[in-house]
């Protein structure tokens, strides 16, 4: 029997401030999301894709940390990383007309969105599962139920979305399954394959390890 095929939409931001919410899972941003996420599939499902959605953020460290990552799961030709947008706001208080400088993250949802559409239409899978607590998602998830297309939620660690859970046909919640988190981490050292590059764990991820 030919196996159903499945696509994971991750929600980056979602998911990493998810992680950032409790310091004990911060140990977790070095993780194996194609090895982590092929954890949930059943015998008769085969994961095809694990498309992550973020975008660089400014700082560079923070830049820095986060590339390593994504080179690190690009050794996976199943992980697909697809960027967005990181723009600098201003928030000006209306009684002080103090003025503070923050950042957004720009496009995500609206990709994530318009990939789950297009990969139903053009039946580029069986299975949608959407990593995500934004209920932005909710329109792209109606158009996948409305197509009969199987389409089910994961929410990222201490992240939750009512209007998802109850749009979809089945929601989990990754908080429960910190053991395959512990499963799925990466090891310290990544060999680069292309570049011929060994690639280091970032030292402040490293911390977060060892302080657990």
């Amino acid at each position: 029997m030919e196996k159903k095929r499945v696509i994971v939409y991750v929600d980056g931001f979602n998911f990493y401030y998810g992680l950032k919410k409790n310091p004990a899972w911060k140990k977790y941003y070095w993780l194996d999301l194609v090895k982590f996420f092929e954890m949930f599939m059943k015998p008769d499902q085969e994961l095809i894709a694990v498309k992550y959605f973020s975008a660089r953020p400014d700082d560079e460290e923070k830049s820095r940390n986060q590339n390593a990552m994504f080179q690190a799961n690009k050794e996976n030709s199943k992980f697909q990383l697809i960027l967005g947008k990181y723009l600098q706001k201003e928030i000006r208080c209306f009684n002080c007309g103090y003025t503070i400088k923050t950042h957004e993250e720009k496009e995500s949802d609206v990709r994530i969105a318009t990939q789950i559409v297009s990969d139903v239409y053009r039946n580029n899978c069986d299975i949608s599962i959407v990593v995500s607590a934004d209920s932005d998602m909710v329109p792209a998830v109606e158009i996948a139920i409305e197509e009969n297309h199987p389409i089910y939620v994961y929410f990222p660690p201490f992240q939750h979305s009512s209007n998802l859970r109850t749009k979809c046909g089945k929601a989990i919640d990754l908080s429960r399954y910190e053991s395959r988190f512990k499963q799925c981490i990466l090891p310290d050292t990544i060999h680069l394959r292309k570049s011929n590059f060994d690639l280091q764990i970032p030292d402040k991820w490293k911390q977060y390890q060892n302080q657990t």
